[in-house]
């Protein structure tokens, strides 16, 4: 049977790119096929592949509630795997479903159904990092209280356990949380707190470019520019190193830390750098329009950006609020010189 599966399999990944509807069929076929031995370990990972291919052509089609009812549907086949395994691969159709936009009710829905049956099945491991993501995912939708209180009951479970690498991620999110309820003092404290636990441990690049980013946004808001702008770098640096697109967004703040300490010349020679290039685009172009208008101290140069580049400039939180402290700045520069 375990050859006829990889047999299949591999008729899925060959027909994949030209009839998504034929693949979607033979990864499912594999996934639901009958086996005699629960524990034959080549079967299991011929599943397991075709479930991970299933859930990133679901992604790639933007088909957000098939790949949900997938997570629902292969559950039978846990009970034949470890449950390392099983919070894997939940957690990776979890991460599937959020590369389609406009899921984050969906993905709310998801994690809180996951967490149940994660409950009931007793498997605390999965469960206290679906609920992790759901903190998470309550931060993006702005409900700020649901998101603290989620938080604060697993920073008190997790510390019993002394899981260090998860107590990081969810000390990093009660920063972020913090940061948004503009409780600063908590913010820089769970940041503290997330670095501490970082040091005692192997810190996964991923999660260490995060907390560097943290840090610039929180070091910003006490208007230390100069240090924000070498936690920006790092950030950069290591989101960059990844291939990951959160890169443009520490650029963006690097740029700002620039424009922030009056060195609005110095953006030019950042975005001609070999590494900003490639990330040339739209939201660069909107940081060089306020660049300009702050070196050539004009008003109606900082609107005509705001308005041109309203998506890539007024839609971020936080580059909304230091623009519009540096609008001020400009204002009052312009009326002491007219006086």
């Amino acid at each position: 049977m375990s050859v006829k599966l990889q047999k299949d399999l591999e008729d899925a990944e060959a027909v994949e790119q030209t009839n998504a509807e034929q693949a979607i069929t033979l990864y499912s076929k594999i996934i639901k096929e009958e086996q005699d031995d629960k524990t034959d370990e080549s079967i299991n990972k011929t599943k397991e592949q075709a479930i991970y291919q299933l859930g990133k052509l679901f992604a790639k089609l933007g088909r957000a509630a098939q790949l949900s009812n997938l997570v629902k549907e292969i559950r039978p086949f846990f009970d034949s795997i470890s449950k390392a395994k099983t919070a894997k691969i939940v957690r990776t159709l979890i991460d599937d479903v959020s590369e389609i936009p406009k899921t984050e009710a969906l993905q709310i829905e998801l994690c809180k159904e996951s967490i149940q049956w994660a409950k009931e099945t007793k498997r605390n491991f999965l469960r206290q990092r679906i609920e992790t993501r759901l903190a998470s995912l309550y931060l993006e939708a702005k409900q700020f209280q649901i998101a603290l209180d989620t938080i604060n009951n697993l920073v008190r479970e997790v510390k019993r356990l002394d899981d260090k690498l998860l107590l990081v991620e969810i000390q990093l999110i009660e920063s972020r949380i913090h940061h948004s309820l503009r409780n600063l003092p908590k913010a820089r404290a769970a940041l503290t707190a997330a670095r501490t636990s970082a040091n005692a441990i192997y810190c996964p690049p991923s999660l260490q470019t995060q907390i560097d980013m943290q840090s610039g946004i929180l070091h910003a808001e006490e208007k230390d520019y100069k240090t924000a702008y070498s936690y920006f770098y790092e950030s950069f640096e290591g989101y960059n190193s990844l291939d990951d697109p959160k890169a443009v967004l520490s650029l963006k703040y690097m740029l700002l830390s620039k424009i922030m300490t009056n060195n609005p010349e110095d953006v030019d020679a950042i975005i001609s750098g070999k590494l900003a290039l490639r990330y040339a685009g739209r939201d660069i172009d909107a940081m060089r329009s306020v660049a300009n208008a702050h070196k050539n101290r004009s008003l109606q140069e900082f609107e005509d950006a705001k308005s041109k580049f309203k998506n890539e400039l007024t839609n971020d939180a936080i580059i909304h609020a230091h623009l519009s402290e540096l609008y001020d700045t400009l204002l009052e520069q312009n009326l002491c010189r007219i006086i």
